[in-house]
């Protein structure tokens, strides 16, 4: 005989009261029940509510595992979520004197504990709200659970503690909660090795916070430039004083024990403004960066918009092996069989030619084709003016790099654009240390050019301004040469497909521009069809033509290290 588990009911659970006011549990939400909550006790106040809504308060309080107070408390916050909620508007409503109010103080901090409601305090006074995630779990899931924050990974850790940081900023948490609830994502994720070592440095609690907010401007923002605006809401008046005083003056703790620095301006300490030290980088973030970095720095090649390009026969064929030759199959196998003849297997490519020939543009529609990501280098960020920084960033995009290529399924392409700047012809007489940085940057690039596991693509105005010793290491070369007539007339009929195709022809065989150049004219076409209203006009282009010749750096100066 089959027994029926679901005749049974709780008599305290079903049986409705007296009065109509407390109704069978079964079937409500914690909604229903936050409902007639605020009915009850608004109608009768708090006291009366304790009694006749007794079911509904048990309901709500067994569910969010607080007490019956609380459960009351709660509820009027919810039912005023979408305002800034001041404590007097709910005493009013559930018929409390002010000191009766005032001890159920105490209660709103144990909602706040439990991050049902935030709190915030500023100079307008005390007033809470109800967080998204809260309303969000009441609504979709009956009952409110707290997200883990134990077992996290690096960078789901730096978002909690972002959380945590934004909402000290928002006045949602006093200094002391943020300590706890700081210290206590810190104990629970004490698998990760940032978490590891911050512990052992055994600082005390505000030297503490304050490295942890240095790691996460610098871990989540790369922000190397952190001045008081950034860390004096850390803290109580009093305490962010002394900690801004003993910043200003370079004598804080963690600037002697060399985990934050002063940042330089024109050569001069610059004592409004830190940033976290290399040493505290490399010890504190290298498990964050070396996640983090690499995916950051990447451009998506599905994110590359398609291009036409037009090229001369010669420049056409070259691409086109090159473009088959990095479809991962094929590269796969070359790979594979360089690496079994014992051969150096790294693509180290070099694209040759004037500005606007379609150097830069062919790398982003040859990574679009092979489906591999861009990591493009900043070569002005890395010819730093400060001795030793250059180095360091020239080592650090290797470093980068090669994660990428680790991490990553299909290897990405490691792009210099417009590289004369690094790979010139080195200096001879290096009496200044600006020459003896560039030939030391040249010489780390030739080395990790050397050992190479993967593609690097070098963009350069003039190849024959290029140091033979880098010469030797692309293994392709390819020219762009300025387009042939026929190809021009492509680019024409492309960029501006309601130009006469005689039209085309005529400005193709007058004017010698390169790709670059005929993309400005058309872009100035468009602006003066959205500013002017202008219907496409031969003068006029025949006008931007000769203003193109005339002001184009095509015949500019070369550049470049070589003279």
């Amino acid at each position: 005989m089959k027994t029926n588990y679901f005749i049974k009911k709780d008599k305290a659970l079903s049986n409705e009261g007296k009065d109509g006011n407390e109704l069978s549990v079964k079937g409500k939400s914690i909604l229903d029940h936050i409902e007639k909550i605020v009915e009850i006790s608004t109608k009768k106040g708090i006291e009366k509510c304790l009694t006749e809504g007794k079911k509904h308060i048990d309901y709500v309080s067994k569910k969010l595992g607080i007490n019956q107070i609380q459960a009351v408390l709660f509820s009027h916050f919810i039912e005023k979520c979408d305002d800034s909620i001041k404590l007097k508007e709910i005493a009013e409503t559930i018929k409390c004197n002010n000191i009766k109010i005032i001890k159920y103080m105490n209660e709103c901090e144990e909602l706040e504990k439990k991050k049902l409601i935030r709190c915030i305090r500023n100079r307008y006074g005390i007033s809470y709200r109800i967080p998204h995630n809260v309303l969000d779990s009441l609504r979709k899931k009956n009952e409110f659970i707290p997200e883990k924050i134990d077992n996290l990974s690096i960078s789901k850790f730096f978002v909690f503690l972002e959380r945590i940081f934004e909402e000290k900023e928002d006045d949602e948490l006093n200094y002391d909660t943020m300590k706890i609830e700081i210290i206590d994502l810190i104990n629970k994720n004490m698998h990760l090795l940032f978490c590891k070592k911050i512990m052992s440095f055994k600082l005390d609690e505000d030297d503490f916070i304050l490295l942890i907010r240095f790691c996460h401007l610098f871990g989540t923002n790369n922000d190397d430039h952190i001045f008081i605006r950034d860390i004096d809401f850390l803290f109580d008046d009093f305490i962010a004083q002394s900690v801004i005083w003993d910043l200003k003056h370079g004598c804080h703790l963690l600037i002697r024990k060399e985990l934050i620095q002063n940042n330089r301006n024109k050569g001069f300490l610059d004592t409004d403004s830190w940033k976290l030290s290399d040493t505290a980088k490399k010890e504190l973030l290298s498990e964050l960066k070396e996640k983090q970095n690499y995916q950051n720095d990447l451009i998506l090649f599905d994110k590359i918009k398609p291009k036409n390009m037009f090229y001369n026969t010669k420049e056409k064929e070259a691409i086109q092996r090159l473009n088959s030759l990095l479809q991962e199959d094929n590269y796969s196998k070359i790979k594979e069989r360089l690496d079994g003849k014992g051969l150096r297997n790294g693509f180290a490519c070099l694209f040759s030619g004037g500005p606007g020939t379609g150097k830069t543009e062919t790398v982003w529609q040859i990574a679009r084709e092979t489906k591999r990501n861009v990591m493009m280098v900043d070569i002005a960020d890395i010819k730093s003016c400060w001795y030793g920084e250059s180095e360091k960033k020239i080592k650090d995009v290797f470093e980068t790099y090669r994660t990428a290529v680790e991490k990553s399924e299909i290897a990405p392409i490691l792009l210099f654009n417009e590289a004369d700047a690094v790979i010139g012809k080195r200096k001879v007489n290096t009496e200044h240390s600006i020459d003896q940085t560039e030939n030391t940057i040249q010489n780390i690039i030739l080395q990790e050019m050397e050992n190479l596991n993967g593609i690097l693509i070098a963009t350069t105005n003039l190849s024959q301004n290029m140091d033979n010793a880098f010469e030797r290491r692309f293994l392709y070369k390819i020219t762009f040469d300025k387009p042939s007539v026929e190809s021009r007339k492509g680019i024409w009929n492309s960029l501006l497909p309601d130009l006469p195709d005689d039209n085309a022809a005529e400005l193709s065989k007058k004017y010698e521009l390169s790709g670059g150049q005929i993309e400005n004219i058309t872009r100035k076409i468009e602006v003066d069809a959205i500013i002017n209203g202008s219907d496409l006009c031969m003068d006029t282009l025949i006008q931007y033509c000769k203003d193109e010749i005339q002001n184009g750096l095509y015949n500019a100066k070369k550049i470049g290290f070589g003279e």
